[in-house]
Protein backbone atom coordinates (compact mmCIF):
# COMPACT_ATOMS: atom_id res chain seq x y z
CA UNK A 1 0.00 0.00 0.00
CA UNK A 2 0.96 3.61 -0.43
CA UNK A 3 1.00 5.91 2.60
CA UNK A 4 -0.72 9.28 2.31
CA UNK A 5 -0.30 12.50 4.32
CA UNK A 6 -2.49 15.52 3.67
CA UNK A 7 -1.66 19.14 4.46
CA UNK A 8 -2.85 22.62 3.59
CA UNK A 9 -6.18 22.79 5.34
CA UNK A 10 -7.25 25.75 7.42
CA UNK A 11 -9.76 28.50 7.98
CA UNK A 12 -10.68 30.77 5.08
CA UNK A 13 -13.43 33.25 4.34
CA UNK A 14 -16.05 32.54 1.70
CA UNK A 15 -14.70 33.37 -1.74
CA UNK A 16 -11.15 32.56 -0.71
CA UNK A 17 -8.76 29.85 -1.84
CA UNK A 18 -6.77 26.99 -0.38
CA UNK A 19 -4.45 24.41 -1.85
CA UNK A 20 -4.35 20.96 -0.32
CA UNK A 21 -1.40 18.65 -0.78
CA UNK A 22 -1.16 14.90 -0.39
CA UNK A 23 2.33 13.50 -0.11
CA UNK A 24 2.75 9.80 -0.76
CA UNK A 25 5.34 7.25 0.23
CA UNK A 26 5.73 3.53 -0.05
CA UNK A 27 4.97 2.05 -3.40
CA UNK A 28 5.57 3.74 -6.75
CA UNK A 29 3.22 6.68 -7.03
CA UNK A 30 2.63 7.09 -10.73
CA UNK A 31 0.45 4.04 -11.45
CA UNK A 32 -2.11 4.93 -8.80
CA UNK A 33 -5.34 6.76 -9.38
CA UNK A 34 -5.46 9.53 -6.79
CA UNK A 35 -8.44 11.35 -5.43
CA UNK A 36 -9.89 13.68 -2.84
CA UNK A 37 -12.96 13.02 -0.74
CA UNK A 38 -14.56 15.05 2.02
CA UNK A 39 -16.77 14.47 5.02
CA UNK A 40 -18.81 17.18 6.69
CA UNK A 41 -20.16 16.76 10.23
CA UNK A 42 -23.14 14.43 10.26
CA UNK A 43 -22.75 13.55 6.61
CA UNK A 44 -21.28 10.64 4.69
CA UNK A 45 -17.90 10.85 3.03
CA UNK A 46 -18.29 12.03 -0.56
CA UNK A 47 -16.21 12.13 -3.71
CA UNK A 48 -14.64 15.46 -4.69
CA UNK A 49 -12.09 14.91 -7.46
CA UNK A 50 -9.83 12.29 -8.99
CA UNK A 51 -6.93 12.06 -11.41
CA UNK A 52 -5.48 9.09 -13.25
CA UNK A 53 -3.08 9.50 -16.11
CA UNK A 54 -4.47 12.40 -18.10
CA UNK A 55 -8.03 11.91 -16.90
CA UNK A 56 -9.66 14.07 -14.23
CA UNK A 57 -13.11 13.82 -12.69
CA UNK A 58 -14.99 16.18 -10.40
CA UNK A 59 -18.12 16.19 -8.34
CA UNK A 60 -20.74 18.52 -9.80
CA UNK A 61 -20.61 20.64 -6.65
CA UNK A 62 -16.97 21.62 -7.23
CA UNK A 63 -16.70 21.77 -11.03
CA UNK A 64 -15.22 25.04 -12.18
CA UNK A 65 -13.94 25.88 -8.69
CA UNK A 66 -11.58 23.04 -7.76
CA UNK A 67 -8.66 21.66 -9.74
CA UNK A 68 -6.88 18.38 -9.04
CA UNK A 69 -3.34 17.84 -10.25
CA UNK A 70 -0.43 15.54 -9.57
CA UNK A 71 3.33 15.81 -9.70
CA UNK A 72 4.73 12.32 -10.18
CA UNK A 73 8.29 13.56 -9.64
CA UNK A 74 7.31 14.77 -6.16
CA UNK A 75 4.91 11.89 -5.45
CA UNK A 76 2.29 14.46 -4.57
CA UNK A 77 -1.29 15.22 -5.56
CA UNK A 78 -2.86 18.64 -5.10
CA UNK A 79 -6.34 20.10 -4.82
CA UNK A 80 -6.59 23.79 -5.66
CA UNK A 81 -9.82 25.12 -4.21
CA UNK A 82 -11.08 28.51 -5.35
CA UNK A 83 -14.28 30.44 -4.69
CA UNK A 84 -14.79 28.49 -1.51
CA UNK A 85 -18.24 28.34 0.06
CA UNK A 86 -19.33 27.53 3.61
CA UNK A 87 -20.78 24.27 2.22
CA UNK A 88 -17.21 23.22 1.37
CA UNK A 89 -16.44 22.98 5.09
CA UNK A 90 -15.36 19.41 5.81
CA UNK A 91 -12.46 17.13 6.57
CA UNK A 92 -10.73 16.44 3.27
CA UNK A 93 -9.17 13.04 2.68
CA UNK A 94 -6.68 11.91 0.07
CA UNK A 95 -7.12 8.42 -1.35
CA UNK A 96 -5.31 6.09 -3.72
CA UNK A 97 -6.52 3.16 -5.77
CA UNK A 98 -5.15 0.82 -8.39
CA UNK A 99 -7.60 2.12 -10.97
CA UNK A 100 -9.88 5.11 -11.40
CA UNK A 101 -12.96 2.93 -11.15
CA UNK A 102 -11.86 1.71 -7.71
CA UNK A 103 -11.51 5.21 -6.28
CA UNK A 104 -14.63 5.11 -4.19
CA UNK A 105 -15.31 5.37 -0.48
CA UNK A 106 -15.57 1.58 -0.22
CA UNK A 107 -12.92 0.38 -2.68
CA UNK A 108 -9.95 2.77 -2.37
CA UNK A 109 -6.75 1.05 -1.30
CA UNK A 110 -5.28 3.74 0.94
CA UNK A 111 -6.48 6.80 2.86
CA UNK A 112 -4.78 9.72 4.52
CA UNK A 113 -5.66 10.97 7.98
CA UNK A 114 -7.56 14.00 6.69
CA UNK A 115 -7.14 17.76 6.89
CA UNK A 116 -9.78 20.19 8.11
CA UNK A 117 -11.08 22.91 5.81
CA UNK A 118 -13.37 25.51 7.35
CA UNK A 119 -15.00 28.21 5.25
CA UNK A 120 -16.58 31.08 7.16
CA UNK A 121 -19.44 33.15 5.78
Amino acid sequence: QVQLVESGGGLVQAGGSLRLSCATSGRTFSPYAMGWFRQAPGKEREFVAAVSGGVTRYADSVKGRFTISRDNAKNTVYLQMNSLKPDDTAVYYCAAAGALGRLTTTRADSWGQGTQVTVSS
